[in-house]
């Protein structure tokens, strides 16, 4: 079952789940998910940021994780990028993940890859990456996030639990979200729809943080919302003990 840990030293974990699997095991790498925040460029646009610029003010108000996801540019802008943002993310401490390219990924030196149920399958992906980089998938039943975990994945994010206008997608609703979290030993983060006035919700179901996009960007300040929704979060975690 997952227990929603939330581990900050995410390098000292890398290092251990790499001496792991040198000695021919595996463990899942450990990263802090609590606030877990995914860019959307026409969320930016609205209020003149670069994707950067948001990560930064995401950051700044407790963002945990960023995942740079673009869906519409090609290679070298998107790796460029992705060169930005990892500057930010490293600059503070926070790990960045690539959404589905994982070429772009590992030109720029990402700390990894998230990808969904129609790009290279996870087992796939691993490899690629190493056994240190961190790998989520996206997962919308018990069976696709129990063949993620072995698969190698390091947690799922489950969804959409709540209608979203960012990206058509099924509803799994909470009931759902609570069977994959106890089905799996991994960490799960909630995604579709979540914001700070359901995420403890979707953490009292079992999830580790949750996955925002417009909630974050889709704002006047990214680092109040993050400041609040870090909050909600923390307070969930601490309500579940």
């Amino acid at each position: 079952m997952n227990h929603g840990f939330a581990i900050s030293d995410w390098k000292a974990a890398r290092v251990q789940a790499a001496a792991a699997a040198a000695r021919g095991t595996r463990i899942p790498n450990r990263c802090d998910l609590r606030v877990y925040a995914v860019t959307d460029p026409d969320c930016n646009a609205q209020f003149g940021r670069t994707n950067a610029e948001a990560v930064r003010l995401a950051i700044d108000g407790g963002a945990t994780i960023v995942q740079l996801r673009e869906k519409r540019a090609d290679g070298g802008p998107f790796m460029q990028q992705a060169a930005e943002v990892l500057e930010v993310c490293r600059s503070r401490g926070v790990p960045l993940l690539i959404n589905d390219r994982v070429d772009v990924a590992l030109a720029v030196g990402a700390d990894g890859v998230h990808i969904g149920q129609d790009d290279l399958p996870a087992a796939a992906v691993r490899r690629m990456i190493g056994p240190d980089a961190i790998l989520g998938v996206s997962v919308k039943t018990v069976e696709q996030a129990l063949k993620a975990e072995a698969d190698g994945a390091d947690y799922v994010g489950a969804g959409a639990v709540y209608p979203t206008g960012t990206k058509e997608s099924e509803v799994i609703g909470l009931e759902r979200l609570a069977a994959i979290c106890k089905a799996v030993s991994i960490p799960v983060v909630s995604i579709g729809g979540v914001k700070t006035s359901n995420a403890a919700d979707t953490v009292a179901a079992g999830c580790a943080g949750a996955a925002v996009v417009s909630g974050l960007f889709a704002v006047e300040s990214p680092t109040e919302a993050a400041r609040q929704l870090l909050s909600v979060v923390d307070g969930a975690l601490a309500a579940r003990q």
